[in-house]
């Protein structure tokens, strides 16, 4: 049976003198951290919570927020953790939606939340545990079983509003597992928790942690410099980064190199990467495999994996998601559900114990995305005959061009191939001649026009694909906590009136 009680207490029992966590000053060992979950599950019974009631975090990455992580699912409770990035009124939204029973938010949380219970992140969270003691300590997993809801994970609200994917024990426990399949974890391993912990990606390197009795080296927040002295400092092994951090982690240590030796697992996900960000991320940790990891939050979220990227960065399978994971079915269909060939550009649906058991009290919703046991992901993409995966864009992202399907991630490769090219974005804006016109915004830190850049791609992609207007920026592009990038932001302004477009993500 499947739960998150399994690897905790696995952990608590084998390593229990290892080190299970290191946040700035804080560090403790698996014996410390299990004691500190029991307590943290103690102090909660004394305030009048039962196992099933929803407990919502909105915080910075913490040791504190990885007890809860782990402990509150272990106990029965159902753990929301919120975006932090978002507004007041989208977190009170979601907290209303899941039903939170009681919320640990950081002190500077902004407004009081419609909830029973609200505890800040530090003295509120101490003084529970410390009232619950040593005589307090309530056993993790009693009662407990892997079909139960263990979280509620909001999805990120680039393609509207939030949805809570529910995930039980057994999706979450599972992921774990495939993502072990894939890379060797063990009492050496140490993962550096750069993400936000709000994301899937988060919970599932963790629980992979948890099993193999390795330690968190987490970051409250990323910055770059910092995560770079981290590997070196604390003999980093296993981190998991989305692309813009990547390339920020990349030039830092290209611009001040470190020892960054121990990395050997350096993954990366949740949005598209180009073949420049890898090569120089090879080039700055040249002792690591590159592993890119696809998935959604409903798919918790391993579907595909692609190791060994460095072996592969001048060939085709680059443009590749990977093979479906282990564990993880993929039909990639036509609009009427109907298997499409080898080559054949189609929606993917995905089939796995990991995925989400539905949308949280909304069963329309839930309807639209399941058929039977299978998830319909919204990405387009196609399949060779060895069954790579290659996405070419989100359903709703594909810019119709008179008559023409344009896919953006085309467009988005050929101008990252260009050096003054840091960020971009390509999306499609209304045109009277042709429908939809290909419209890119580029961030770039040197001296580069919308001509030099067009020119760049001429040759590289067909006329067609080639964007009509593109909008340099000496700022990034605006992203949300978990590192995509907001295409609806930038493309919300020109369809302003229009009533023929649908907002992507």
């Amino acid at each position: 049976m499947y739960t998150f009680a399994q690897p905790l207490n696995r952990a608590f029992s084998t390593a229990a003198g290892s080190p299970a966590v290191v946040c700035q000053d804080n560090r403790r060992t698996y014996a410390e951290l299990g004691s500190r979950c029991r307590r943290l599950v103690g102090g909660l019974r004394r305030l009048g919570l039962v196992p099933g009631d929803r407990i919502g975090v909105i915080s910075l990455n913490s040791d504190r927020y990885l007890e809860l992580y782990l402990g509150l699912p272990a106990a029965g409770f159902v753990l929301v953790p919120v975006n932090s990035r978002l507004a007041p009124a989208e977190m009170q939204t979601i907290l209303a939606d899941a039903g939170v029973s009681l919320l640990f938010a950081d002190a500077d949380y902004p407004g009081a939340a419609d909830v029973k219970h609200v505890l800040t992140m530090t003295f509120d969270y101490e003084d529970l545990i410390a009232s619950a003691g040593e005589a307090g300590e309530i056993p993790l997993g009693d009662g407990v079983a892997e079909n139960d809801l263990a979280a509620l994970f909001y999805t990120s609200g680039t393609t509207g509003a939030a949805k809570g994917a529910m995930h039980t024990h057994r999706s979450l426990v599972t992921s774990a597992l495939h993502f072990m399949a894939t890379w060797p974890f063990d009492r050496q391993t140490r993962w550096l928790v750069a993400s936000p912990m709000f994301h899937t990606g988060g919970i599932i390197g963790t629980l992979a942690t948890v099993w193999a009795g390795g330690a968190h080296v987490i970051m409250p927040r990323f910055d770059p410099d910092l995560a770079v002295d981290l590997i070196e400092r604390e003999a980093v092994t296993h981190t998991l980064l989305v692309p813009t951090m990547l390339a920020a982690a990349a030039n830092v240590q290209l611009a001040r190199p470190r020892d960054v030796s121990s990395l050997r697992y350096l993954s990366h996900g949740a949005s598209p990467i180009s073949a420049e960000t890898l090569r120089r991320t090879r080039l700055a940790f040249p002792q690591a495999e590159l592993l890119h990891v696809y998935g959604t939050t409903e798919a918790t979220p391993i579907t595909t994996l692609l190791p060994h990227e460095e072996r592969i960065l001048d060939t085709s399978l680059v443009r590749s998601c990977g093979q479906p994971a282990v564990g993880v079915e993929i039909r990639i269909v036509d609009s009427s559900g109907t298997e499409v060939p080898w080559g054949t550009v189609g929606e993917l649906l995905v089939r796995s114990p990991s995925l989400m058991a539905g949308y949280w009290q909304k069963p329309e919703a839930t309807a639209e995305v399941m058929c039977g046991d299978w998830y319909r992901t919204g990405d387009l993409g196609y399949r060779d005959e060895q069954s790579y995966i290659y996405l070419v864009d989100r359903a709703n992202d594909m810019i119709v061009s008179g008559g023409e399907n344009v896919y953006s991630t085309e467009v988005e490769e050929a101008l990252s191939s260009h050096p003054a090219v840091e960020e971009v974005a390509v999306f499609g804006v209304p045109d009277p001649r042709w429908g939809e016109a290909v419209y890119a915004v580029v961030f770039s830190r040197r001296q580069v026009t919308p001509d030099e850049l067009i020119a760049h791609c001429r040759g590289r992609i067909a006329g067609f694909k080639v964007p009509r207007h593109i909008e340099v920026r000496t700022d990034p592009v605006p992203k949300s906590a978990a590192g995509k990038i907001l295409k609806r932001e930038l493309r919300e302004p020109h369809w302003a009136g229009q009533q023929t477009h649908v907002s992507g993500g």
